[in-house]
């Protein structure tokens, strides 16, 4: 398997792997948010708070460290996304067949 390092990215590839990302990034934004609004609403005793912030600290360091789009590891953090269920492959349409390729084979793993 050819390394990432190994694979150019064009703009136009470069592009539309940007706009997936920040697709599935809004859409992880906006289920955390979801259900953050619904756990405090149940929010009873302080160590509720704290299991609160724990899991924010979780998914902060969870989010801050999966939408990263330097080239060597994009392949892998779309086809993570693709896992995660937070985007799908059709959002990469019109990414050229071998970056395709490259998630697919991915996101079988």
């Amino acid at each position: 398997m050819t390394q990432d390092s190994d694979i150019s990215w064009s703009s136009r590839d470069k592009k539309i792997a940007e706009e997936a990302l920040k697709k599935a990034y809004e859409r992880e934004v906006a289920a955390l948010i979801s259900y953050v609004q619904e756990k405090a609403k149940l929010l009873t005793v302080l160590e509720d708070v704290w299991q609160l912030h724990t899991f924010l600290s979780a998914s902060r360091h969870d989010i801050d460290g999966k939408y990263d789009d330097a080239e060597p590891s994009l392949a892998y953090i779309l086809s993570r996304l693709i896992k995660d269920g937070w985007l799908d492959s059709s959002e990469l349409e019109g990414l050229s067949t071998d970056k395709r390729a490259k998630v697919t084979i991915l996101t079988r793993i």
